[in-house]
């Protein structure tokens, strides 16, 4: 009688397993889908459209999108002032420490006047930013919630995954 030789199913297995643990690892520490929750970010970003979030970039800039957890809560918001800044909004334009700065990107709606001393700030602290969404009627942001530490951002989006109309680089 024929012996079969025996099958190494660690081997077989193998492959498989290095795809899972390699996938797992990617959506943990560099890239994971995230869906927009809400109107906050209209025209920019719309409900339910799902994003790219690039959990490796921690170095945020002016007009940046990023994600950050508040009260239980991912909200999706754009960078506005940086740390040692001071912000304001008059006659719906920003000033940076008393410079208009102009913003490419539309807001969907006029911006009430706001000073950071609203928000009991003179300057934006270091490891804190002052974040706005885009539609600045309807947006629970800094004016609301105070500044955003640095340590609750998870990371920044400028790619839209779906709807497929959507898809690829955001733009402003």
């Amino acid at each position: 009688m024929e012996q079969k030789p025996k099958r190494n199913w660690f081997k077989e297995l193998l492959p498989y397993v290095i795809i899972v643990v390699v996938v797992v690892l990617i959506r943990t520490f560099i890239v994971t889908p995230i869906q927009v929750q809400g109107t906050s970010m209209v025209p920019t970003l719309k409900d339910k459209e799902i994003l790219l979030l690039k959990k490796y970039d921690h170095t945020f800039e002016r007009f940046d999108i990023v994600v950050f957890n508040y009260n239980g809560e991912r909200l999706i918001k754009r960078v506005i002032g940086l740390p040692g800044e001071h912000v304001e909004y008059r006659d719906n334009q920003l000033y940076i420490d008393g410079k208009n700065v102009e913003e490419k990107f539309d807001t969907n709606s006029k911006t009430a006047d706001f000073k950071l001393e609203d928000i009991d700030y003179e300057t934006i602290p270091k490891d804190y930013y002052f974040v706005m969404g885009d539609n600045r009627n309807n947006s629970t942001d800094s004016r609301i919630i105070g500044l955003v530490p640095a340590k609750v951002i998870k990371g920044s989006t400028n790619f839209s995954l779906f709807p497929f109309g959507t898809f690829g680089k955001i733009t402003d």
